[in-house]
């Protein structure tokens, strides 16, 4: 378990100075969750009450539309974080799920603690600050991108953007996660492999 809490505490240092002292106390407000391939973190209709960070693993958060059709928003891997940030800033029920895709461990922090880590430690609260800014920039990049651009290029953005983790995702979930069906992927990775 050190290593998942090393990696939490190097993605705080690539945005914000965090002495070791104040790392060991972030370390102790973290609680380590373990997931097998497929199990829940989060369901529609839960409060979702945790920041969550991906120690190790790959893990999905997706809605359920017309048909059963899986829409994937996001996907996460070790140093990522994961969340229905909507449900935990307005506190109200999920409308998204967060599935494990492979044997996956996270941390999370109760908003509860983390609101009092906040004044324990003043550059967590700037650290959240900055992570919730590139979350927006990055959800509407992704917008935009949807709106944009043809099947084909948001699969070479995906390839490009998701690199290494990639293998770890069945080709359904990347059709999901770019809007297309599994046969529409299909036929556009036959035509690139020309």
């Amino acid at each position: 378990m050190a290593q998942a809490y090393d990696i939490l505490i190097e993605n705080f240092r690539q945005l914000v100075p965090i002495s070791d002292q104040e790392a060991e106390i972030i370390k102790g407000t973290f609680v380590v969750k373990k997931l097998n391939k497929k199990e829940l973190l989060l369901s529609k209709g839960d409060l979702s009450n945790h920041m969550r960070f991906v120690a190790d693993g790959c893990l999905k958060v997706y809605s359920i539309g017309e048909k059963d059709m899986e829409h994937i928003l996001q996907f996460g891997i070790s140093g990522w974080w994961i969340n229905d940030l909507y449900a935990y800033l307005t506190e109200t029920p999920s409308e998204l799920f967060i599935q494990a895709i492979t044997p996956s461990t996270v941390l999370q922090i109760h908003r509860d603690r983390l609101n009092k880590l906040y004044d324990e430690i003043p550059m967590v609260d700037r650290f959240f600050r900055i992570k919730t800014q590139h979350g927006y920039v990055a959800l509407q990049n992704r917008t935009i991108r949807t709106m944009s651009q043809t099947a084909e290029e948001r699969y070479v953005k995906f390839i490009s953007d998701y690199r290494e983790m990639e293998q770890q995702i069945p080709q359904y979930m990347i059709a999901a996660f770019i809007g297309v069906t599994p046969e529409h992927l299909s036929a556009i990775r036959k035509k690139m492999s020309l």
